[in-house]
């Protein structure tokens, strides 16, 4: 059964959207769950609250620990976004996590045997193919992270808040143990690494136009009324709401209060030129079924990196999409790095909001057309290497 907030919560939790602190937000939570009533259907809320409470603590207790006083970037499960996607490397104790950063990235990063090394998230910029990842190494997964272990809140943290995850595995030792470890403690934290059923999109915009819910797929055990009334009651009523695939009401409560996460998820198979790294690969790809993508790679040796980059693009659903100027013979030769399935009207919105208010038509060319180039509006639906030149007024 959907949980049954009454107004108090509801009021509790736009006051909690609304936060401009990490104190602030974690002290507006807390009072959210005054309100939040304590039976079975609010576990798993009830569950992500204290979760998301005790990182944000954890945090500020650990900067005033250092003297830093108030916290100045936010809780450690957020590290500021650069690139064009964000990718969390998850793993547990000396997998190859550092060894795969210094491989491929500009980070500077220890790498070492001993267990544990690294306590707080690392970023870095991996270029590949006109396209820039911001990996991230998180410190280790263990038995329990999920639950808050050690610095488990903060790795799981920032598996959440990135635009994909890379579980890194050593295929010196078993690997679906590894894999299964994994997976267990990320689901603790409800974030999930196969793609579900279905998928709800809400964009609020605070426009003071109406509710618009837009249906791609089946409702399970609801109908639209229903739908409507729930998102209402939860105080979603100027929003953009994007139903597709199989959904339920709880999968829409779990999208306005984020408890529920997918993210697209590579499994990275390290060291597969060990004694046994051959066998244990074979025994790993037995066990995903081609449900998660497996990349095998020698981080040490730097092998792999080529079938990496060409993974994380396809498994994020990245398209480059290169502009040139009326008349010009050449492109930019800088992409823009769009979604698949994005438009000219995204293109155009990424370059400048006058592009959409002055704009004529653009001229597309791409291998995939019968003639090139042809003239297009702004709902036509981009690709991979596509050349578009816009004019506008």
């Amino acid at each position: 059964m959907p949980t049954n907030l009454p107004p108090e919560a509801m009021d509790k939790w736009e006051e909690v959207e609304k936060a401009r602190s990490p104190r602030e937000k974690m002290e507006k939570m807390q009072e959210f769950l005054k309100f939040v009533p304590q039976h079975k259907g609010t576990m798993k809320l009830r569950g992500e609250i204290k979760r998301k409470i005790a990182v944000i603590r954890e945090d500020l207790e650990e900067k005033k620990r250092k003297g830093t006083g108030k916290s100045s970037g936010g809780p450690k499960l957020f590290v500021e976004k650069e690139g064009s996607a964000q990718i969390a490397i998850l793993g547990i104790s000396n997998v190859g996590k550092s060894c795969l950063m210094q491989a491929v990235t500009n980070a500077q990063v220890v790498v070492s045997q001993i267990p544990y090394q690294t306590r707080q998230p690392i970023p870095g910029i991996m270029d590949f193919g006109d396209v820039q990842f911001q990996l991230v190494e998180t410190p280790a997964v263990m038995e329990g992270s999920g639950d808050g272990r050690a610095w488990g809140s903060m790795t799981l943290g920032v598996a959440r808040n990135s635009d994909g995850v890379l579980l890194m595995v050593d295929l010196s030792h078993d690997p679906v143990a590894q894999l299964e470890l994994l997976i267990r403690e990320l689901e603790k934290s409800r974030v999930l690494v196969t793609k579900p059923n279905g998928k709800v999109e809400i964009d609020r915009r605070h426009t003071g136009k109406a509710l618009r819910i837009i249906l791609v797929g089946k409702l399970l055990d609801t109908n639209m009324t229903e739908v409507e009334q729930r998102l209402r009651e939860l105080r979603i009523s100027d929003a953009i709401v994007r139903i597709s695939g199989e959904v339920s009401l709880d999968d829409i409560e779990d999208a306005v209060f984020e408890t529920t996460t997918y993210k697209p998820t590579i499994i990275v198979a390290n060291k597969i030129d060990a004694k046994d790294g051959e066998n244990n690969l074979k025994h790993l790809k037995k066990f995903v079924k081609d449900k998660i993508p497996i990349v095998a790679m020698s981080c040490e040796k730097k092998q792999g990196i080529q079938d990496l980059g060409n993974s994380m693009i396809s498994t994020l659903g990245i398209i480059r999409v290169y502009t040139k100027e009326p008349g010009s013979k050449a492109n930019t030769g800088r992409p823009f790095t769009l979604r698949r399935g994005s438009t000219l009207n995204e293109l155009a919105q990424n370059i400048h909001k006058e592009f959409i208010s002055n704009f004529l038509f653009a001229m597309v060319w791409a291998k995939r057309l019968p003639f090139s180039p042809k003239k297009v509006g702004l709902n036509f639906v981009l690709d991979d290497g596509d050349v578009v030149e816009i004019h506008v007024r």
